[in-house]
């Protein structure tokens, strides 16, 4: 466990497991949870013995928003200060989960709204369980969706199907986020931490490196040409080829064998 009981962290099995721990606020995210949630992910980033990462939570509800108890104060606010907080706080969070460099899977226990829903929308993979539900609530706020919302939704579906949720705000459920394409895949309550629990592990047992090469890949697949995607992957390729796990994995298919990956 951590010295901060509002986020719990623990490693198993290759596994950094991420847990907000306020259900007495439906998980609201507070400043210093985020900036502890955003140097657990570096640290990933940086540790050989984490090869995947689950954010999950406690309670009822996975992520209810932003809670800006404890943010710094700027006094009286001037033009600037607020487009410098988000940039501060909400977009580097978002940042942190699309930056790790491990893939990071998001086990959605219950409500994810605002920041929160951008959470878990940020994650490489999605789990939720079936009392899931995902909420764009900023516009009930009158406030424009921040953290990264109108960057992140389009691009799981579509331009048209965001502006419906932004623009509403209505609740969706787990069901419907799936059909919509949000989540990967939607279980019972009681499944959601086995589940995510075999999805990690056997990410942690996999390429680390080829995975987050082809994480980079993807996420900047949207916002490039074919001609800067085709050579970003030669590029990448490259890269990966100097690693032992692709030594590894060339040498298991010629010897017909199943690859042993160290993650390095």
């Amino acid at each position: 466990m951590t010295d901060l009981p509002d986020v719990l962290h623990t490693l198993a099995n290759g596994v950094s497991w991420i847990t907000l721990n306020r259900p007495e606020a439906m998980n609201a995210v507070t400043w210093d949870q985020r900036e502890r949630i955003m140097a657990l992910l570096d640290e990933a980033s940086a540790d050989p013995d984490v090869r995947a990462v689950v954010v999950t939570a406690t309670g009822r509800g996975f992520c209810a928003g932003a809670d800006l108890r404890g943010a710094p104060s700027t006094g009286d606010r001037v033009a600037g200060d607020v487009a410098r907080t988000i940039r501060r706080g909400a977009q580097r969070f978002i940042g942190a989960v699309l930056d790790c460099e491990k893939p990071v899977i998001a086990a959605v226990n219950g409500t994810a709204a605002g920041i929160g829903a951008h959470l878990a929308l940020a994650c490489d993979l999605v789990l939720a369980a079936e009392s899931a539900r995902f909420i764009e609530v900023f516009v009930r706020r009158g406030l424009v969706p921040d953290g990264g919302g109108a960057y992140l939704l389009p691009r799981l579906v579509g331009p048209q199907r965001a502006k419906e949720l932004m623009f509403f705000g209505d609740a969706v459920p787990a069901a419907e986020a799936y059909a919509m394409g949000l989540v990967n895949r939607v279980v019972p309550a009681e499944d959601l931490e086995k589940t995510a629990r075999e999805w990690a592990e056997r990410l942690a047992q996999g390429p680390t490196r080829a995975l987050a090469l082809t994480k980079q890949l993807v996420n900047a697949s949207l916002d490039v040409d074919r001609a800067t995607a085709f050579a970003a992957e030669a590029a990448a390729q490259e890269i990966n080829m100097t690693t032992g796990d692709a030594k590894e994995g060339v040498a298991a298919f010629v010897e017909r064998r199943q690859a042993r990956y160290e993650g390095r």
